[in-house]
């Protein structure tokens, strides 16, 4: 007792210690730096994502292109639009402009006449033509292969710009579109209330090892499972693991390679 009273004496902020527990350690008792907000242990993280990988060994996505200049258009294209949709729209516009300089011949006028069966059309022909202009003038034509160069393009967000950079380029992003904020949420993967919580969550959670493909196997898991309006729980195979309220099946489904993906093959 006489060390603890010196100790409070010489440093009248140290009281605490007198209270302190015999044998307790304070600081292993805080919240570790590298903690993250999610509801699994890693070796479950482990588990879900080793599963998409047998499922889908080499996930795509789902939106037609030739190049990284007909990516971002495709992708800046597709917001609040489905993959379907915008590569019915693409599919004739990029065999005449695949390139900034073929789109600037073209047009914003007899743009929109290309993709008028997509949502805000007309706004979204006016960035594309934007778009042409500046990688024409700043980028000599070329897409960039940075995040901060990518989002200065008009119609290029964060989600566009990570697309782009796993896509065309092949680094390991997390593109959070509708899917993925929706899955991380509903799963309690990486729970976040924005898009931009819900990427550094994500990119801290997955394990390295899966990440390059991740994103896809999340997108494709939300749009063909775990549904939006009704999760198709009997179908998942995470059902085991998984840890959503909503969740209505405990019981994985059979672990098998699904057929290659045909949509999102490359224009001819």
């Amino acid at each position: 007792m006489a060390v603890e009273y010196r100790v409070s004496m010489a440093n009248p902020k140290l009281k605490s210690v007198t209270k302190t527990p015999q044998g307790s350690n304070l600081t292993a008792r805080r919240k570790p730096a590298t903690a993250v907000n999610t509801a699994y242990s890693l070796a479950e993280r482990e588990e879900i994502f080793r599963r998409f990988a047998v499922q889908r060994p080499e996930p795509r996505g789902e939106l037609e292109h030739t190049n990284p200049f007909t990516l971002v258009v495709a992708v800046a294209l597709s917001a609040q639009a489905t993959d379907v949709g915008v590569n019915k729209a693409t599919r004739a516009l990029f065999r005449i402009a695949d390139t900034p300089e073929k789109m600037l011949d073209l047009g914003e006028e007899r743009l929109r006449d290309y993709i008028k069966t997509i949502g805000l059309y007309r706004n979204k022909a006016k960035n594309v033509i934007a778009l042409s202009q500046m990688l024409i003038e700043q980028f000599g034509g070329k897409v960039p292969e940075t995040r901060d160069e990518l989002v200065k393009l008009p119609g290029v967000g964060r989600k566009t710009a990570n697309v782009v950079l796993s896509m065309a380029f092949g680094q390991a992003t997390m593109a959070v579109d509708t899917h993925i904020f929706r899955i991380a949420n509903r799963i309690r993967l990486a729970p976040g209330k924005t898009p931009d919580e819900v990427e550094a969550r994500l990119m801290k959670v997955i394990p390295k090892h899966y990440l390059y493909h991740a994103h896809h196997w999340l997108i494709l898991h939300g749009r063909y499972t775990c549904k939006a309006r009704r999760p198709e729980c009997e179908r998942c195979i995470i059902a085991d693991l998984c840890k959503s309220a909503e969740k209505s099946w405990d019981v994985p489904a059979p672990l098998v390679e699904l057929p290659p993906q045909v949509i999102g093959e490359a224009v001819e």
